[in-house]
């Protein structure tokens, strides 16, 4: 690999590291190297080699400072107005008999201090003997209080571990490591671990979205509700998108047209759905898990909020093309007006009598029957459409092309459609409040064995990457470990036709054909994460982290409530607070005082993010935030 042009060391001791890296790097004109010591020159000057090693570093056109310490090297006057493309710390340590609470705090201080002088896009390298890092990768790994936390200690400057492999000494034959113990003896290098880190993305501040759609021919305004926003309108099924969830669309897609003609929709599909729509054509509906939104206020006025640096666009042809979205800070928003948009997710609803309600839709199914519903004879329109071109029949298992648009006298095509939708579900580690899904229809004679025939093919497709297909009465269950449920597929007959709808939860497919460690990685927006699928990869091909070995942390949160209480509201605030790093809540205590009209809720929620540097201080404060907004939005009394 090309090396680094500008590399700071530091913590150096007979300067040998850095004099072998001189000479590794003799070639390369580009690179210059800046070595540092925390002893003053007449001190280091006493270890076997020093003088030498210093010179060659000189004669090669690098830079020895002395007294520089590490911890503080923002405020080092050599280094003023320097920025270095990597940052190398070799086996520190706080010298003599000090125990794993300093040699912590080392660490910590180092990481904070670097980044004041590592470029954007630099590298920390660190060195640890075996087992000090506290990582998987050291083997046998210690037990968390015995180790440095390395990874804990970098988040605390916003950096992730990005790597971890082997320290190859023999690369620096010159080298001689020094300084166990404070003395001019070295280290064991032996399975010592070099650690890579790089610069985690900021959290980014929470905003408010407003949308503005055509639903059942009416014009309507919302607000998205602000746990949602960082999921809309990400383009990751869109035509050119090379993000997992359109690879698996497309693997999909393309391994059933083997065996039939997948005609997906192109038309435009708003978000919300109406009570009425979603009632006649998706009856297995939970209320309490949809996103109720209120719109009565069909037409906003400008003036009911702040504006502060808004971008107004039209949406691009990956969206609904009537849809027109506006962005706002939250911070931003003042009016009573915007706090009631920001919490309609959470109405108390009567969906039989409440019919100005809509609903972020929790299917693509109701809009899937009301485009068949625009077709006259959808089947015949299908075997006209395949006569322009999609003409197939299949002959064992082969294609071959066929002067009608039918196999055997049997349509043979599925429409398809595909996007998001949304389930107000309970936080937890495959509980995913958005997902993309892909829909499925098809018409077919009963004796055609239609659900015969999409079994073995999804069979085929999915069952390599772990899935199983388990039948049901009435259809199939798609079901993956350890995240559940991937899909599934219904049939229903009439007296001479059944129809079959299968549903994909693409993002799930998307964990479990790639390996994600995470759903949540699916909406990075790390530049890291979609460079890995640029090549637009094979199902099957595993992903590699960007941050290795991301530490959890778990906090308690108790308080007093009124005498109701509604969950959702509290998963929202948690959703909104976290910033997508809560990775699961649990109630672990609930009591109701018998003279008082109130309750008390305990849950403990696991902080972890696989996108985000989430160290132990962010997280708190990320915790400290949620009790502000239970006390300011639910009126509860935290305890």
């Amino acid at each position: 690999m090309f090396p680094s042009r500008s590399l700071l060391l530091v913590g150096e001791g007979n300067f040998s590291f850095s004099a072998s890296m001189c000479r590794f790097y003799s070639s390369l004109e580009s690179s210059s190297i800046t070595a540092t010591c925390l002893q003053p020159q007449e001190e280091v000057l006493r270890h076997e080699g020093a003088s030498s090693n210093i010179q060659t570093i000189k004669d090669s056109g690098g830079t020895v400072l002395f007294e520089v310490d590490c911890t503080n090297l923002g405020e080092n006057a050599s280094l003023q107005g320097r920025v270095f493309d990597r940052v190398v710390f070799n086996f520190p340590h706080c010298g003599r008999k000090s125990g794993v609470k300093k040699n912590k705090q080392l660490l910590k201080n180092f990481f904070l201090s670097c980044v004041q002088v590592l470029a954007e896009d630099g590298e920390v390298h660190v060195s640890l003997c075996n087992g000090q890092g506290g990582t998987p990768a050291d083997q046998p790994k210690r037990e968390r209080h015995n180790s440095w936390q390395i990874v804990a200690m970098a988040a605390e400057a916003h950096l992730i571990l990005s790597d971890v492999r082997p320290f190859e000494s023999e690369t620096y034959q010159s080298y001689k490591c020094t300084g166990y113990r404070s003395q001019d003896k070295g280290f064991h290098l032996e399975n010592a671990l070099l650690h890579v880190f790089t610069r985690s993305l900021p959290y980014s501040a929470a905003q408010t979205l407003k949308v503005e759609e055509a639903v059942e021919g009416e014009e309507v305004q919302y607000f998205i509700p602000t746990e949602l926003t960082d999921y809309i309108f990400r383009g990751f099924l869109s035509s050119d998108s090379v993000h997992p969830v359109r690879l698996v669309h497309d693997f999909l897609h393309q391994g059933l047209t083997e065996k039939w003609t997948v005609s997906m929709a192109t038309d435009t599909l708003p978000l919300l759905l109406t009570t009425k729509q979603l009632q006649a054509c998706y009856h297995d509906t939970d209320s309490a898990l949809c996103y109720w939104i209120d719109v009565q206020e069909k037409d906003l006025n400008s003036d009911t909020h702040i504006r502060t640096g808004i971008d107004q666009l039209m949406l691009s042809d990956s969206t609904a093309s009537s849809t027109y979205v506006t962005f706002e800070k939250v911070d931003c928003l003042r009016s009573k007006g915007a706090e009631s948009f920001r919490s309609a997710c959470s109405l108390d609803v009567d969906p039989d009598a409440d019919s100005d309600l809509y609903v972020l839709r929790p299917s693509l199914q109701p809009q899937m029957e009301e485009l068949l519903s625009q077709k006259e004879d959808w089947a015949n329109n299908a075997g006209r459409h395949m006569e322009t071109g999609w003409k197939y029949k299949w002959v064992e298992g082969k294609k071959e092309e066929e002067s009608c648009g039918n196999c055997n006298g049997v349509p043979s095509l599925l429409c398809g459609v595909s996007g998001l939708v949304f389930r107000n579900v309970p936080i937890s580690l495959w509980g995913l409040p958005v997902f993309h899904e892909l829909l499925l229809r098809g018409v077919f004679p009963s004796d055609y064995k239609p659900m015969t025939m999409l079994e073995q093919r999804l069979e085929a497709l999915l069952a390599p990457y772990g899935v199983s297909l388990v039948t049901e009465q009435g259809g199939l269950l798609l079901t993956a470990q350890p995240m559940g449920l991937v899909g599934k597929v219904h049939a229903s007959d009439s007296s001479s036709h059944i129809s079959i709808t299968a549903s994909f939860n693409l993002d799930l497919l998307a964990v479990l054909l790639f390996s994600l460690p995470d759903w949540r990685l699916l909406w990075s927006h790390d530049p890291r994460f979609l460079k890995q699928f640029a090549l637009r990869p094979s199902p099957g091909t595993c992903f590699h982290p960007f941050s290795l070995f991301p530490e959890p942390f778990s906090f308690d949160i108790s308080f007093w409530t009124g005498p109701t209480w509604e969950e959702k509201k509290f998963y929202a605030l948690v959703r909104e607070a976290g910033h997508g790093t809560v990775e699961h809540v649990k109630m672990i205590d609930r009591f109701s005082h018998p003279d008082l009209s109130q309750t008390s809720y305990c849950y403990r929620l696991i902080y972890h993010s696989h996108t985000h540097a989430l160290s132990h201080t962010q997280a708190l404060q990320l915790h400290k935030h949620l009790e502000s907004l239970l006390s300011s939005r639910l009126q509860v009394t935290i305890r």
